[in-house]
Formats: structure tokens, sequence, C-alpha cells
């Protein structure tokens, strides 16, 4: 099973794919985790990656679908969970090509709906629960920068949305409910 989770900065996407990952034996795909990997890999598409972080450039679409289809070539265990990406409407597109490309299909694309004051709440006192407990707070986990990021994602993200529902693809569950009821949401969307 092949999955997209879609949501705002903060939504809780990383969460439920770890969640994933442990009940359904899937493979999570986030896009920050394989590029700092393939970083430090010595494999020809790390060094490509390393030379363009190095720079200090973005890495391309075509770089990243690149590391994606590595992933899909290799272990398939329990499905991919695909988590920050795609980003856009053309890597939507690109994604949907690779997959027909490898003989994979997408199952579903569940979309984490959220309230921005809610979510801005949310990450202000995860920061705040951080710095009590003795750790440090993400550098991005403060209104600013929230803000900034939402602004990203309803510019570049949404979009996907329609995409998706015409595509047919599209659940939308409540994303602000405790953690294991939208663990819960999840499981029914999937089945």
């Amino acid at each position: 099973m092949n999955i997209i989770l879609l949501g705002p900065p903060g939504a809780g996407k990383g969460t439920q794919a770890s969640r994933l990952v442990e009940s359904r034996d899937m493979i999570q795909l986030s896009t920050g985790d394989m590029l700092r990997a393939a970083k430090t890999s010595g494999t020809e598409m790390g060094k490509i990656v390393a030379d363009v972080m190095d720079r200090g450039e973005l890495v391309t679409d075509e770089i990243v679908i690149g590391l994606i289809r590595e992933q899909l070539e290799g272990d398939k265990k329990g499905g991919f969970i695909f988590d920050g990406f795609p980003r856009t409407l053309a890597q939507a597109d690109a994604l949907a090509e690779l997959l027909a490309e490898v003989g994979e299909k997408l199952d579903a694309v569940i979309e984490m709906q959220v309230d921005d004051e809610v979510l801005v709440h949310r990450i202000v006192n995860r920061a705040k629960e951080a710095v009590a407990a003795g750790g440090t707070a993400r550098a991005d986990d403060n209104e600013d920068s929230l803000r900034i990021r939402l602004m990203e994602y309803y510019k570049k993200t949404s979009p996907l949305i329609g995409y998706y529902h015409a595509k047919g693809d599209l659940s939308s569950i409540d994303g602000l409910a405790s953690m294991d009821e939208v663990e819960a949401s999840i499981v029914k969307v999937l089945g």
C-alpha cells in the first residue's frame, strides 16, 4: 500500500507516519531524511546531492524523484508513506509518472485537516514543553516561522488537495483529534 500524508507543517504527519511504520511495516519516505542520508552515502546520487547542498542550492525535483526511485526499487515491505512529498503539482505529476513506471500505484492520499490558530498554539506549546523538559525547541517552532511555513504550504502544497480530490484519491480526517484518534481515522481510511 502506498500513501501520501498531506497537511500543513505541524499537523502530525511525521508522528502518524512513524506509527504506520510500526503497525504496518511501511517505509516512511521523508524527503529531508532521504536527502541527508544520500549526502553521506557515497553513492553517485549521494555525490550529486552533497554537491548541490554544499553549494547552498535547493535540490531539484529530478534529484528527489531519483532518490524516491531508488527507494521504490528496493525492499517494499508494507508499502510506502510519502511524507513531505509531493509539495507541488509538478511533483505530484512526476510522482504519478514514476509510480506507473515502476509498476506501483497510489492507494490513498490522507489530508490531515487542522485549524491554523490551533496549530500555532500547538507548535508554540511544543517549543515551551521542550525547553521546560530541559531540551531545546526546534529553530522553526515559533509563531513567526510557522506562519511563514503555513503561507508556503497554502501557496504551493494546498493545491494538491483539489488535485487528489479530482482523481478520487483524497480522504480528509480531523488532524486535531488525539494522536490515537487520528491514527484510528487513518486506519479506517486504509481499511
